[in-house]
């Protein structure tokens, strides 16, 4: 394969771009794609998903319908992997989760390498975008395509270029994220680079597909540890009677050398709780110990524990047990004005809750109406009512995602007792437990 061609080609855009997977990350991609006058076709293995798009249904908030349907001339989504054969780039975007036991399961990024293997022609432009621990893309998907007699680099071209949406951001998207690319060889990273100036501002090549994995590990173990330190610190300050808010505040008037975490409930998202233990998982190939990692790590689980405590005491306070009480989480997406529920501490508290033999358990969620039945929970829930006569239900209310669009006013008049995990009431007040 003429690689000045295949450059002009994109540069043209006379390619068709491929996306396999078509949640939080692909879906994105898809459109920015289309936007920028590529054909697309969009794999994924969710019939729904499928289904919804070919409707011109958006199933994620904050990408309106409207964007579906101006796409969907140009934007094909399908189930069948045989049609990869039609695409000229495969973007890779692949849930890779952890199993119950906290190491990596690799399920869907083997089962995309066999589909991609069973389709792969001369000409092919494959980039990874899942996040994973160094050496995936070498290991996991050259390794593979090696069998089909391909030399990467001429025949075909491999890539590494690391997600970052951040759902719900407004000030960063798809377009102003800058991309990381790494290639498996000097030609794989020129192609990738081409690639995605296409549809990104600004593209960042680094040497190799192993320095791109590890780009976004470091990028979310970052966090993980900042966010495990100001947990902890929370709770020794809780115990000292220091606001760690007001702490917080202060130390980031500071114009250097701070930049401010915030404590909460417990991780969530697909990234930051999940991530540092795909480095945790390789090191140990090497011999290697991660301490900060797993430290940080079992502070971080430990939070939700931490917030079931305060409300165990504050229930305690008022003369009741957590035995039967009943209990509303408001908030169940992993963080604030998104839709996203993947790995959110909520379902944490409430399994723990359950545990506790509770008399009921609820939530209320403005993005989330329904949780189907999940990894992360074993029934279907709904979102409550948000009214006055309902709210005075519960005993007791666990702030755990501080979505803007929810009326805490109504929340702390209709409740007698409120954890506050995310700082939403700034002043005293004797059923406000801040955790």
């Amino acid at each position: 394969m003429e690689i000045d061609n295949l450059i002009k080609r994109i540069n043209d855009k006379k390619i068709k771009v491929g996306v396999i997977g078509l949640g939080y990350v692909g879906l994105p991609l898809v459109i920015r794609f289309v936007e920028n006058g590529f054909e697309v076709i969009g794999f994924d293995i969710d019939k729904e998903k499928v289904e919804r798009l070919k409707k011109g249904q958006s199933y994620i908030h904050y990408i309106p319908e409207e964007r579906i349907k101006n796409i969907l001339p140009h934007f094909q989504p399908t189930t069948d992997m045989k049609k990869l054969r039609e695409v000229d780039a495969i973007l890779i975007c692949v849930p890779t989760p952890l199993t119950q036991y906290m190491e990596p399961d690799l399920t869907y990024l083997y089962n995309t390498a066999n589909d991609i293997y069973e389709n792969l022609r001369e000409g092919h432009i494959i980039s990874l975008e899942s996040t994973t621990y160094p050496g995936t893309t070498r290991e996991i998907y050259l390794s593979k395509f090696e069998k089909k007699g391909l030399v990467v680099g001429r025949d075909y071209f491999l890539i590494y270029s690391p997600e970052r949406e951040d759902p719900g951001n407004p000030n960063y998207n798809t377009k102003n994220i800058p991309k990381v690319v790494g290639g498996i060889t000097e030609n794989c990273r020129k192609v990738g680079i081409a690639l995605y100036s296409q549809i990104i501002d600004k593209v960042i090549p680094v040497s190799s597909t192993e320095v791109a994995e590890a780009t976004k590990l470091l990028e979310n173990i970052y966090r993980a540890v900042n966010i495990a330190l100001v947990n902890e610190l929370k709770m020794l300050f809780e115990r000292m009677g220091i606001d760690i808010w007001e702490v917080i505040d202060a130390s980031k008037t500071k114009p250097f050398g701070f930049h401010a975490f915030y404590p909460g409930p417990g991780l969530g998202g697909h990234c930051i709780p999940i991530d540092p233990y795909y480095l945790t998982w390789v090191a140990k190939r090497y011999d290697f110990t991660t301490r900060f990692i797993e430290l940080s790590g079992e502070i971080n689980t430990m939070m939700p524990y931490y917030v079931v405590e305060k409300c165990i005491e504050g229930l305690n306070m008022q003369g009741k047990t957590i035995k039967g009480a009943k209990i509303l989480i408001v908030g169940i997406a992993y963080k604030k004005d998104v839709d996203d529920i993947r790995e959110s501490p909520a379902f944490k508290i409430m399994k723990i809750l359950e545990k506790k033999n509770v008399g009921k358990i609820d939530y209320y969620d403005p993005y989330v109406k329904e949780v189907k039945k999940t990894r992360q929970y074993s029934k279907p829930i709904f979102s409550i009512e948000f009214t006055e006569e309902k709210l005075s239900e519960y005993d007791v209310a666990i702030i755990v995602t501080d979505h803007s669009n929810i009326d805490y006013k109504k929340i702390y008049e209709s409740l007698p007792l409120i954890i506050d995990t995310r700082n939403v009431y700034k002043g005293k007040s004797p059923k406000i437990i801040k955790a």
